[in-house]
């Protein structure tokens, strides 16, 4: 069995590509009206694929607290400030579990945890 993805609903797809496209550096696979009032995107390659769906409805989002998507990063220190420069806050971090992988936080604009880890 193979994994194909991982399905977010958003509260606003502008929102949601921007962050996804200029912070974690997805490319826009494809982006679809899939019913009047409900959009569709697909970010990623390969492993690292994501899906986006904004509908007229989905005004109360409610991402999970104990979830998280993690993505690997060289340098978590270029992350914090890059991160910073597009106008986000940390969520939480840096944290260091071992003597080779280091982590923080950002929430996305639905509220999920976003982790940026760098492993050595």
């Amino acid at each position: 069995m193979k994994f194909c993805w991982s399905t977010l609903h958003v509260k606003s797809m502008q929102e949601s590509l921007w962050f996804y496209q200029e912070v974690v550096g997805l490319k826009l696979e494809r982006l679809f009206q899939a019913a009047p009032g409900m959009e569709i995107a697909f970010l990623g390659s390969g492993e690292t694929k994501i899906e986006l769906i904004a509908a007229d409805n989905n005004e109360n989002i409610e991402v999970g607290k104990d979830i998280s998507w993690g993505f690997e990063t060289e340098s978590i220190d270029d992350m914090i400030e890059f991160v910073k420069e597009k106008g986000l806050s940390i969520h939480s971090g840096p944290f260091q579990p071992n003597p080779h992988t280091r982590f923080f936080y950002v929430l996305d604009p639905n509220g999920m945890k976003i982790q940026f880890v760098e492993i050595s």
